[in-house]
């Protein structure tokens, strides 16, 4: 069954897809396909999606019938003709006029996520960095929680405000970052590979303009955006205790680059 949540805009239809496809691929999320569905067109909308950058799904016509009529675009379902598009609900800016703006934030900071895939923490994380003056948001292109009705909802109106871009490569785009003067910080779990020369975030100054990278809820970072961190972050707890999750940690760390901001003793 198509990933799908409530009231998420859909685009049914083998020739609207191709042409918006053709037009403003930016405005597709994701791009669902009717098995063996092998005419032209069909053929195209793929080639395209490839092209652009933009994710497709191969799925049964069962699911693209459900998908449709669950979201109440006809009473008894519409004619998708086996391609429907979900679309993008949240406007993306381009990542050179992400790194530009984080100058004039009131917290120079960047949050990037590197494939966090449950749209309440995204959102969460996306209330916190507005609320605290971050410059924005960083997603990879694939594997990326939906930013649609439930991280609207947890982020209580910020996702209508934080710049969001989103890249193909989340590596490439710490490179650039970096290139562009900011200091790339990454996160590890307690026992985790990066522990040993990890810095105590309740002691350590962070060097600003940075990007503060989080990982996937279950198996953190990815080695090749590891790779681009040129320190790591670790929030000592008092207790025995496995971790705090992603949004709980994400929410700690820039609640002490914003403290360490507000007085002045920013690396």
């Amino acid at each position: 069954m198509p990933e799908h949540s409530d009231d998420a805009p859909l685009l049914p239809g083998l020739k609207p897809v191709l042409e918006l496809l053709q037009s403003e691929p930016q405005r597709i999320d994701l791009v669902f396909c009717k098995k063996g569905l092998r005419s032209r067109e069909a053929l195209e909308v793929q080639n395209l999606c490839r092209h652009n950058g933009v994710r497709f799904s191969l799925v049964e016509q069962a699911a693209l019938d459900r998908l449709c009529r669950d979201a109440r675009q006809g009473r008894d379902g519409v004619a998708h003709q086996g391609v429907v598009a979900r679309l993008a609900v949240t406007g993306f800016c381009r990542l050179e006029n992400l790194l530009t703006a984080v100058s004039g934030a009131p917290l120079p900071l960047l949050l990037a996520l590197d494939q966090v895939q449950d749209p309440g923490n995204v959102g969460t994380l996306c209330r916190t960095l507005y609320a605290l003056g971050g410059a924005g948001l960083l997603l990879p292109r694939h594997n990326s929680a939906y930013l649609g009705p439930a991280a609207r909802r947890a982020a209580a109106g910020a996702l209508e405000h934080l710049p969001v871009a989103r890249v193909t490569n989340l590596a490439h785009a710490l490179d650039a970052a970096e290139e562009a003067g900011l200091t790339v910080y990454g996160t590890g779990g307690a026992g985790g590979a990066h522990d040993r020369n990890s810095l105590d975030a309740f002691t350590s100054s962070l060097r600003l303009p940075a990007v503060l990278v989080l990982g996937n809820e279950g198996k953190g970072l990815r080695p090749g955006v590891a790779k681009r961190c040129s320190q790591f972050l670790r929030i000592p707890l008092a207790r025995p205790f496995d971790s705090l999750n992603v949004a709980q940690a994400g929410a700690v760390l820039l609640g002490l680059a914003a403290a360490a901001r507000a007085r002045g003793t920013i690396g």
